[in-house]
């Protein structure tokens, strides 16, 4: 396995503001993959989780073939919403499908609670068909503009 790493290349949050971040807020990931005519920016739910970034998506999904073809990516993890703040950066991909029945759970669990509804038990009956997607050596830029917009 590749060991995760977590550089910070510039804005004003250190390793453990980053952290603590990605480990606080609940709204999607932006991830934006490469492709033979042009970029795909997609939303998908995340965990933060020994230095990577952890999704899930269809093994069928187009960002799937595309992170397998090519696992670079980019992100942002910041919210529509004033003060502006968040992290944003590069990662390399890597599709795991064997992962999707430890992180599907734990993704429903963050981002709708512990309690079954319609739409956790229509994605859990998906299940064999999700790979978990772990983004590692995350090279981040923060920003903050919270004391700006205050």
């Amino acid at each position: 396995m590749i060991v995760a790493t977590l550089s910070i290349r510039s804005g004003p949050w250190d390793a453990t503001a980053v952290e603590g971040f990605l480990r606080e807020t609940v709204i999607p990931i932006r991830l934006a993959s490469a492709g033979r005519t042009s970029p795909l920016v997609q939303s998908l739910w995340f965990i933060y989780d020994d230095d990577a970034l952890w999704c899930c998506t269809q093994r069928e999904a187009v960002l799937t073939r595309r992170l397998i073809a090519d696992p670079r990516c980019g992100f942002e993890v910041s919210g529509d919403s004033p003060p502006y703040r968040g992290v944003r950066g590069t990662a390399v991909a890597e599709v795991l499908p064997d992962r999707a029945a430890d992180m599907l759970p734990r993704l429903i669990d963050r981002y709708l609670g512990n309690e079954p509804n319609q739409l956790s038990r229509w994605l859990l009956s998906r299940l064999d068909r999700e790979v978990a997607i772990r983004l590692h050596d995350l090279r981040v830029t923060s920003f903050d503009f919270t004391p700006r917009m205050a």
